[in-house]
Formats: C-alpha cells, sequence, structure tokens
C-alpha cells in the first residue's frame, strides 16, 4: 500500500530567482537566503516516491530543501522556525503537485528530538522533588497531633488523617504521577519517532540519525520502510546515515552533484568512505572473529 501524497515539487527558477533579486535594494541586506542556494545545482523539480532522501554534506541544502517543502505544505510543526526574511518570499515562488496532503502530516527535527529529551528529564525533576514534598507531609501528617477545630482546618485536618490511615508508598503514589520512562538519549529518540509517525500521512525527517546508534538506526529503518509499505505513509528524509541510506527502494538525490542527480547507496561518497575505510581494516576484523 504504498502512497504517494507529494508527487513532485518545482524550486524557484534561475529566471524568477534573477527577476526577483533585480527588485531589492541590495544595500539593505546581508543575505537572500534561500535564493541563490539551488540555481547552481541546477535542481528545479524533484519527482517523490514513498521514500525519498535528500543527501548531501554539510551546507548542501537538503535541510533547507525540507524546509522550503515542509511550509509550502503547511504540515504541522513542533517547534518554531524561522528561515530569514526572505525564506516566505522564497516559498511563495515554489510549488508542488500532490495527491492531497493528509491533515496529520508533519515534518521531524533533531530539534523536535532534541526539546522531548529535555522535556522528559525536567518532568523526571520535578516528578522527583515533589516526591520528597510528599514524603515529608506524610511524616507530618503520621505524628502530627492537630485536631479538627472548625470547617477552616478541613482540608488540613482532612489531609492529615489520610496520612495517618495509610503507608507512606500508599499516600504518595495517590498523589504523585508515575515517573516517565527515562531511557537513554538514544531510546528516547527512537520512542519520539514511534510516536509521532502513526500511519496514512507524510512525514519529513531532517537527520533522524541523530541520537541513534547503529542498531537504532536500523530499527527506525525498517520501521519507515515497514510504514510506508503497510501503513500508507510517504517520507522525505534529508540525512547522510549510510544506514538509512540503504533503505530499500528508496530514491536517492545527491545534493553534492552537480546538476543534483539521483543515485543508489552504494554510489554516494560518504558510504564509499565507510566502505573504503572498514576494507583498510578487514585483517582487523578477520583476527578478531577467529
Amino acid at each position: 500500500m504504498h502512497e504517494t501524497y507529494l508527487k513532485s515539487f518545482s524550486l524557484v527558477s534561475d529566471a524568477a530567482e534573477s527577476g526577483f533579486l533585480m527588485t531589492l535594494k541590495r544595500t539593505c541586506y546581508n543575505g537572500v537566503y534561500p535564493f541563490k542556494l539551488f540555481p547552481d545545482k541546477m535542481l528545479e523539480e524533484i519527482e517523490f516516491g514513498p521514500v525519498t532522501v535528500f543527501y548531501g554534506s554539510n551546507g548542501s541544502g537538503k535541510s533547507t530543501l525540507l524546509n522550503v517543502i515542509a511550509e509550502k505544505l503547511g504540515v504541522i510543526r513542533h517547534s518554531a522556525f524561522s528561515g530569514g526574511a526572505f525564506f516566505g518570499e522564497y516559498v511563495s515562488r515554489c510549488s508542488a503537485k500532490t495527491g492531497g496532503i493528509p491533515p496529520a502530516s508533519q515534518i521531524l527535527t533533531s530539534d523536535d528530538v532534541f526539546d522531548y529529551m529535555l522535556n522528559v528529564r525536567y518532568l523526571n525533576d520535578g516528578i522527583d522533588v515533589r516526591r520528597e514534598e510528599l514524603f515529608d507531609e506524610w511524616i507530618a501528617g503520621k505524628y502530627s497531633k492537630h485536631r479538627f477545630t472548625g470547617m477552616q482546618d478541613y482540608d488540613k485536618w482532612k489531609e492529615l488523617c489520610d496520612a495517618s490511615t495509610k503507608t507512606q508508598s500508599q499516600y504518595v503514589r495517590e498523589r504523585l504521577r508515575r515517573n516517565v520512562d527515562m531511557f537513554s538519549n538514544g531510546e528516547s529518540a527512537m520512542k519520539y519517532f514511534t510516536d509521532h509517525i502513526t500511519e496514512n500521512a507524510l512525514y519529513l525527517l531532517d537527520e533522524p540519525e541523530n541520537s541513534l546508534a547503529v542498531g537504532l538506526q536500523k530499527d527506525l529503518c525498517q520501521y519507515i520502510s515497514d510504514s510506508a509499505k503497510h501503513f500508507g505513509c510517504q517520507f522525505v528524509i534529508a540525512t547522510h546515515s549510510p544506514v538509512l541510506l540503504s533503505m530499500p527502494d528508496a530514491l536517492i538525490y545527491d545534493l553534492d552533484e552537480t546538476p543534483v542527480c539521483t543515485k543508489k547507496w552504494t554510489e554516494l561518497p560518504n558510504v564509499r568512505q565507510f566502505f573504503e575505510f572498514f576494507e583498510e581494516h578487514r585483517s582487523e576484523f578477520a583476527e578478531a572473529s577467529e
């Protein structure tokens, strides 16, 4: 059940960029990002499959391209985004061919994952502080000599009675939410993706391999593949992870090439460098396995 909600996307042509830039007073601005980023790459139209990957080194424009698409399609964002003074002007000149973008479609970035991990930790820190406060409340109530003297004392009297009739663990448990499960950073990141990627939607993922060890990258790779194949999901991913690039049937655009072209994952420079590195150390692996 492969879905392609996003069929194709057209960037601003070289001529249209030049026409817009001619209207600007150059002395007013330090830069015109994201104008001037893509014309040299000779990239004007992108076709999409169920899983499409933008590959490139740092500064290649893969994250910018993902954000341009996200803004044009109006998908859900989980953190604030500002592309600069001219980002909106650029996006307004782009166009997309779609089969209808599901309302649950969203962009998931490494910043979103990092914020999620921080929030989990802050929440648990707060819960730990509250737990200590409740321990003190229970002790105070258990051994308090306070007596009910009027309605103005009712709330305090009820709290103390409750403490005197319950064990410490019962008292604390009833008043405290259970700690959010604590995982390693990688496990938390993986949980973030599995919580947000459900079914029947378009997902734009910006370098999802951040915080994920190789084993978890393989798990995410399988999760994405299964979601695209069986659950009506379409993915557009910006990455240079060899593991994610190896996804079967992924359509890969090499943004380091001029003009930008599609390649097999085994043809990409980053992947080749990994391969050559391990080839150089093949004998050491052979010794280790003996």
